[in-house]
């Protein structure tokens, strides 16, 4: 089952997030969390944050087990500019662009078997031995 997490409106550079997330596209989300946490990138933070919560909401949410979790998809695409100017010689004004970004992770495991379901089969067996 997939499981996604999206960080909207990151105030950094989608080419510079990027970067990032391509150092984690593919691997197991504990690798991906101890890379990020070792990363060495003030990008590394918001797509630590994403995937901890696509980590999150796959436990939590959706019932996987943690251990098997595994990032299927990490995409990074632009969000909405900001328009700035910035002072330059003989009062003139140049415009820039303050960059957004939006992080959308995709996981995927195991469903991790509910207690509920241990005991019913249990019991299934019981009466099946009678």
């Amino acid at each position: 089952m997939n499981v996604q997490a999206v960080a909207k409106g990151v105030r950094m550079s989608p080419r510079k997030v990027g970067v990032v997330a391509a150092l984690v596209r593919g691997r197991s989300v504990a690798d991906a969390l101890v890379i990020l946490d070792h990363t060495p990138r003030r990008s590394a933070d918001p797509v630590y944050k994403a995937v901890a919560s696509a980590k999150a909401n796959a436990e939590h949410n959706h019932n996987l087990k943690p251990d098997t979790l595994k990032i299927v998809e990490i995409s990074v695409s632009p969000g909405p500019r900001l328009k700035r100017y910035r002072p330059a010689a003989r009062g003139r004004a140049l415009p820039f662009m303050r960059r957004t970004s939006h992080i959308r992770v995709v996981v995927t495991g195991e469903e991790r078997v509910s207690k509920k379901q241990v005991a019913a089969a249990a019991s299934t067996k019981k009466k099946e031995a009678k």
